[in-house]
Parts: C-alpha cells; structure tokens; sequence
C-alpha cells in the first residue's frame, strides 16, 4: 500500500471547490484512496461527505493512502493537487 503526506494548500481547505476536485481525482483514478488526519481513521477519498467530514483545513496535514497498479502515480497527482491553493485558481 502506498502512502503520502501533504499539507493542504487551499485557503479552505478541504471544503467545497477543493474537495470536489479532490474526490474527482480520486475516483478517476479506479483505486481504492483513503485519506485520514494522522492519528484518526481514514474516510473514502472518493466520498466528497467523508472528505468534507474530515474537517482538514489549510496548512493541516492528511495522509494518502492507495492500493493497486499505479497507486504510486495516483497519489503523486494527489499531492500535486492538493498542494496547490484550489481557491486562487
């Protein structure tokens, strides 16, 4: 299983425009994606109820999470999204 840390760039974090282009990358990806704040359980990455339920806000980290043939790729993307600021594009 491979896994990433990021921290959220979005000035909102992961709420609303953020988290629904999340969780379109996500499942567009056709593998299973968790994503938790370190120390709690992780939600279904292509949930966009459990992602905005996580509550991350910007400048807090999240943990990615993915199993499959190209998990490694799927979640450089991730991070690469989830790096920008969603808010200011």
């Amino acid at each position: 299983m491979a896994t990433r840390t990021v921290t959220i760039a979005s000035s909102v974090g992961l709420h609303a425009r953020p988290a629904a282009l999340f969780v379109e990358a996500a499942s567009s990806s056709g593998l299973d994606v968790e994503i938790a704040k370190p120390g709690e359980d992780p939600v279904d990455a292509t949930s966009i109820l459990g992602v905005m339920a996580l509550g991350a806000k910007h400048g807090e980290e999240v943990v990615l999470t993915a199993e499959g043939d190209g998990a490694d790729e799927t979640l450089d993307s991730l991070v690469a999204l989830l790096s920008r600021d969603l808010d200011a594009e």
